[in-house]
């Protein structure tokens, strides 16, 4: 019996072991390590702690001492992995392994030593007291056939969230889902907001004119691009920090191969940086903007890519001044440029225009949407960056913040044009050389009885565009009601020349962050074919966008906005006449060109 006992124990081992079931854990952490170590070149091993059991971080380790699988004493996970060089500081990554795929996952959640998934988690809600984290479960010992589950879990709301990656990916992966993840955004976003206003009133303080403060955050932000600046400004003497940076930015330029006329003018607009006396004289007072740029602002910009950060910032200021607010400068909010490349169905093949680039929202978005169509074409990416996005701008200072901020942003060659958008010269270089075929834009909005009309920017950036081309713009809406005087007759110009597809109807107070008090629409205008009479142009009534006013903060959004430009959208891509959102009109030079005076209600 014990002989028959013993062959049983024999031909059970040799069986397991032929299905390739002998389990090992060694086996499975061997694959994990082998995958991250594979990715991780000499350089960024300075800065990225991988660890396995004990982090280097004390912080982490203190987080982890009561959280046994156990039940008692410490937490040793199988891998940590840290201080993503120093940008995405306060994430963690967090691995647990099991050999035997049937170990994956308890039912209850609660087998935190038996199971992958219950230990990561355990892991992930001790550490996300403090930090972001993304657990990651694997199972199994080949490494075509793991099984994978992986969770984000913010220190914010302590949530956690399925990201839905059921395989091991790359850290980029890693990085990308965590920065995409909508409840990270918002919360950095309304500290940015935050921070603005703190760093508006240091530079207050410090008697930083309104005008210049942009500027000099645009300044920095290109200094900080050079890894030499970033890593030795606070060792600098601080009477020769303001040398120091402005050399710096100008070099960072004219490395990017930007035109020399333009490297003068923005040369001039920065020259205030070496003889402000709070930046020049004021001991220390330089050496804090900088490390308070660095630490939240530049930070918010490389975690969140193709965002206009500097524009909100630029809002922050224009609540203190009064001088471009008299220009009819009025920013456009960042869910608004993104919404015109959906309505200009901006892909990789777009080459936009924005005849009136202001700190450059629009053309940022345009990239966003075309980088991310292009995929893993780097070839594709850098033409985009360098060849595809045009802008033109009137006014020094605004222009050198465009080019700067652009230039944040990765696009290398900045075709910002400087110049009126109305100068034939620019007319001819653009139509020459570029050859666009989106149209997005926000004209100056006319405050002086002598200023140029809104709907002349409008047929500007339309002369400027291949035919068939999709234009969208946004513009006070008391043009579109306009039955006489010039405003008709722009009315009357644009139905003769181009095809007007959509007017959609935006917030009342769109613009309250920009304390401007402006009721606008958006016009889709389909360039040089003329609208046909039997036309069925789309009126959108999309005044509800979901947003909340909040004291200090303005108008900030929520996930309802999502939800309604999913249906907005629809609507209008497919001319559905639905109560209370759109209608389907024709229309005329005398028609309302709104959806209130046509829309059925619901």
């Amino acid at each position: 019996m014990y002989f028959v006992y013993q062959l049983l124990i024999k031909y059970s081992i040799i069986y397991l072991s032929l299905r390739g079931e002998h389990m090992n854990e060694r086996v499975t952490e061997n694959i994990v390590r082998k995958h991250f170590e594979n990715q991780l070149s000499k350089s960024e091993h300075e800065f990225v702690f991988f660890d396995e059991q004990k982090s280097q971080d004390l912080n982490i380790n203190k987080l982890l001492n009561n959280a046994s699988k156990s039940g008692n004493g410490k937490g040793r996970p199988e891998f940590i992995i840290s201080n993503f060089n120093g940008i995405y500081k306060n994430l963690v990554i967090v691995i647990e392994c099991k050999a035997d795929i049937r170990k994956h996952e308890s039912s209850t959640g609660e087998k935190y030593k038996e199971y992958a998934v219950d230990g990561v988690k355990l892991y992930s809600n001790a550490l996300s007291v403090k930090y972001d984290v993304i657990s990651i479960a694997i199972s199994g010992m080949k490494s075509d056939r793991l099984k994978c589950s992986t969770f984000l879990q913010l220190s914010t709301d302590r949530i956690v969230k399925n990201l839905k990656v059921n395989k091991l990916v790359s850290l980029k992966s890693y990085l990308k889902a965590y920065i995409k993840d909508e409840g990270k955004f918002k919360y950095d976003y309304s500290n940015l907001l935050d921070y603005s206003r703190t760093l508006n009133d240091y530079l207050h303080k410090n008697k930083i004119p309104e005008a210049q403060r942009s500027l000099l955050i645009s300044g920095i932000l290109i200094a900080l691009e050079n890894n030499a600046f970033r890593k030795g400004y606070k060792f600098e003497n601080s009477k020769d920090l303001p040398q120091r940076v402005l050399n710096t930015l100008i070099s960072e330029l004219q490395n990017s191969h930007i035109q020399d006329f333009k490297i003068d003018s923005i040369k001039n607009s920065f020259n205030f940086i070496k003889t402000h006396p709070s930046l020049a004289s004021k001991k220390g007072v330089f050496e804090n903007i900088i490390s308070s740029i660095s630490e939240n602002l530049y930070v918010f910009v490389k975690t969140h890519k193709y965002h206009d950060a500097l524009g909100q910032f630029y809002i922050e200021f224009l609540r203190y001044a009064n001088s471009d607010k008299g220009l009819g400068i009025v920013l456009t909010p960042p869910h608004i440029t993104e919404l015109f490349c959906d309505l200009a169905e901006v892909d990789k093949d777009s080459i936009v225009l924005d005849n009136c680039t202001g700190t450059g929202g629009f053309l940022i978005s345009a990239m966003k949407y075309m980088v991310k169509d292009a995929g893993n074409d780097f070839d594709k990416v850098t033409n985009i960056k360098k060849n595809q996005l045009i802008g033109i701008e009137y006014q020094d200072h605004i222009f050198t913040l465009a080019i700067s901020n652009m230039y944040i942003h990765g696009d290398g060659k900045s075709n910002i044009l400087f110049g009126s958008c109305f100068d034939k010269g620019i007319i001819k270089s653009v139509k020459e050389n570029f050859i666009p075929n989106v149209g997005l834009l926000n004209p100056p909005y006319k405050s002086q009885k002598d200023d140029i009309e809104e709907l002349e920017f409008v047929l500007n950036n339309l002369e400027m565009l291949q035919r068939g081309s999709l234009c969208v713009a946004i513009i006070p809406a008391s043009i579109a009601l306009a039955k006489d005087g010039l405003r008709f007759e722009l009315k009357r110009k644009i139905l003769e020349n181009h095809t007007l597809e959509a007017v959609i109807s935006t917030p009342d107070e769109l613009f309250l962050n920009s304390k401007v008090n402006v009721i606008t629409n958006i016009f889709v205008i389909r360039a040089k074919i003329k609208h046909p009479k039997d036309k069925m142009t789309y009126l959108g009534f999309w005044k509800d966008d979901g947003f909340i006013k909040r004291k200090y903060k303005g108008r900030i959004h929520t996930e309802e906005w999502f939800n309604k430009r999913s249906i907005y959208l629809d609507s209008f891509r497919n001319r559905k006449n639905i109560p209370g959102i759109s209608v389907n009109i024709k229309l005329t030079p005398l028609s309302e060109w709104c959806a209130e005076e046509f829309m059925i209600t619901d």
